[in-house]
């Protein structure tokens, strides 16, 4: 590699002495540290902006990259941007630099880059990139916002319930019992649970913890992945935001890689390792195949699951009119008020079930302790 860099450049080399594995000091303990400390997307935001403003002016890449490396905080970011500045020293390009650090830089980052080194335009196709990635941590944002309300009121619940169930009801029962007063149902259904709770209570804690393990070992592997995704996809309220949400990933990232000059194969393949859905990335190897086939695009689309008639329908009018570019654009910007208008409607529906199922625990438990002391009430006059 090296050796055809100098000849290129009219230079012949004398001699040729490999360097270290990695091109520089990045040891296997700071590949670990990579993959543990993740970079925040508003950090890689950031980066991606200033290494597009930096080299739009025309200053080198590795005087580009020190400047970087001086002004990143983020320690993570800060060592992989020295290891890509040595390694491009080393005669690699800025793509198969980047390439060593999958932790940082998704399949997408890099297939724009590669895109960018291709066509000699990394700055326009950088400005691209940035906007995909604001454009995904927005829709994630507002997801979270979404959700993040439900979560707090359920953990509230399920803290409540327990603590009702282990110290408030087993006093109650006591003071019952020894008034000689038969319990009601809700009371012996409490009294239950707080026996089995207080009795066994390392057989459930050994039970949660170990599915909890099963479930996160198999969700690691393709198969897991696969149904954990397909079920998240048929979830009711939130299959349609996933679905919707994974459509105007797809319409975007299409788009600009389209744009970008990026082959439609490759496009797929990099849809594929991006769309954060590993249902929908089978549907996109299948796409593949066929498209290989020379059947086009739409075609196999429509015989895929989980594109929707709109998504479908706006890719066969875009291949017909030659600007399946423009339709796609079209189709990510209808997807992403969908996905507003669905977290909204999401929080307006969560608000009323999270209602009943307060109601039903404060039910159960005021039915428990009111019944039966409403019974010693009536012995007591």
């Amino acid at each position: 590699m090296v050796e055809k860099i100098l000849l290129s450049r009219g230079y012949i080399p004398s001699q040729v002495t490999p360097a270290l594995k990695s091109g520089s000091g990045y040891s296997f303990l700071d590949r670990i540290k990579e993959n543990l400390s993740a970079v925040k997307i508003s950090d890689l935001i950031l980066f991606t902006k200033q290494f597009r403003s930096m080299m739009q002016a025309g200053i080198p890449i590795i005087r580009l990259l020190l400047v970087l490396e001086n002004q990143t905080q983020n320690k993570t970011l800060k060592l992989v941007i020295s290891t890509i500045s040595q390694d491009i020293k080393s005669g690699l390009s800025l793509h198969d630099a980047m390439k060593k650090h999958p932790a940082i830089f998704s399949p997408l980052y890099l297939s724009m880059i590669n895109a960018g080194e291709i066509s000699g335009a990394i700055p326009d196709v950088l400005a691209k990139l940035i906007d995909i990635i604001e454009h995904e941590a927005k829709i994630k944002s507002d997801i979270k916002a979404a959700l993040q309300y439900p979560i707090i009121v359920v953990v509230a619940l399920i803290i409540a319930f327990f603590v009702l169930l282990t110290f408030v009801i087993p006093k109650f029962a006591t003071i019952f019992a020894k008034a000689g007063i038969e319990l009601p149902m809700p009371t012996k259904v409490a009294m239950f649970l707080y026996h089995g709770i207080s009795n066994y209570w390392y057989i459930l804690i050994t039970l949660v913890v170990g599915i909890i393990i099963g479930l996160s070992m198999f969700f690691k592997t393709p198969q897991g992945r696969y149904v954990r995704d397909a079920f998240m996809l048929k979830m009711p309220l939130f299959g349609p935001l996933f679905q919707k949400a994974a459509m105007s990933r797809f319409a975007s990232i299409f788009a600009i890689l389209q744009s970008s000059g990026v082959p439609v194969i490759r496009t797929m393949e990099v849809l594929s390792g991006t769309i954060g859905n590993a249902a929908i990335s089978r549907e996109f190897e299948r796409v593949s195949e066929r498209i290989k086939e020379g059947k086009g695009i739409s075609g196999p689309l429509s015989s895929a699951k989980y594109f929707t008639p709109m998504v479908v329908d706006m890719v066969a009018i875009g291949e017909e009119s030659g600007n399946i570019e423009e339709m796609m654009r079209q189709v990510s910007i209808h997807y992403d008020d969908e996905v507003a208008y669905a977290v909204k409607g999401l929080a307006d529906a969560i608000g009323p079930i999270l209602m009943v199922g307060l109601a039903a625990v404060v039910g159960f438990f005021a039915l428990a302790i009111f019944m039966p002391m409403w019974d010693l009430t009536k012995m007591t006059k």
